[in-house]
């Protein structure tokens, strides 16, 4: 991916995202229901924003993107390419590996990091194991799969999608980004993966403050 691909990719991600905390705060509080009676329903206050979708981590439990990732969290998030045609991914996962060193014990404590494929029929746990060992990632950073179908969905949400559909559909030219957030602040922001790791330390640390 070339330097103008990625900074306009940055600055759409950053407009999706900006769009969000304002369509969260806006909304109406849902009708009432055995559930919604409790105050927002099982999934929280951005339950219904968020795909609650279930994803399988690299050592093979299943989780709901919503419920157990972000709810309440500070986190740090990628998506990625086992076999990537770029050479990007391996590459923003050593970044990113070298911002985990830096957060130290607040890595899987006070923030969380994942990554997520987006080869999910080939990328399963074992082969995201290896992938993870094979870059010298650390306990506390998960790396999931799942349906094809609720990855492309959270990968559109999230906001990691191409403006130029043509250019999305290109598997050798994804975006590159980190979305990094507290979901319990509502404060949400992204970087590209290959900004400095101090950098991104920096970032994450604005929204957990």
């Amino acid at each position: 991916m070339d330097r103008r691909t990625l900074l306009t990719s940055a600055g759409a991600a950053l407009a999706t995202l900006a769009a969000a905390p304002a369509a969260l705060g806006a909304r109406a509080r849902p009708a009432a229901t055995p559930e919604s009676e409790r105050g927002w329903g099982p999934s929280g206050p951005h339950g219904d924003y968020f795909p609650n979708v279930v994803l399988t981590t690299h050592e093979g439990k299943q989780v709901r993107f919503y419920d157990d990732l972000i709810q309440g969290k500070t986190f740090l998030l990628n998506f990625f390419y086992i076999g990537c045609l770029d050479g990007l991914c391996p590459r923003a996962t050593a970044n990113l590996v070298r911002v985990q060193e830096l957060l130290g014990d607040e890595v899987g404590r006070d923030v969380f990091m994942y990554s997520i494929t987006l080869n999910a029929a080939h990328d399963r746990p074992k082969k995201l194991k290896e992938y993870m060992t094979a870059l010298g990632v650390k306990a506390g950073w998960t790396f999931l799969t799942g349906k094809p179908a609720d990855i492309e969905m959270l990968r559109r949400r999230l906001g990691f999608a191409e403006p130029d559909q043509k250019s999305d559909r290109d598997k050798a030219n994804h975006t590159g980004m980190v979305r990094y957030g507290n979901e319990a602040r509502s404060l949400w922001a992204a970087c590209p993966a290959l900004s400095t790791p101090q950098e991104i330390v920096k970032y994450v640390g604005w929204v957990k403050a």
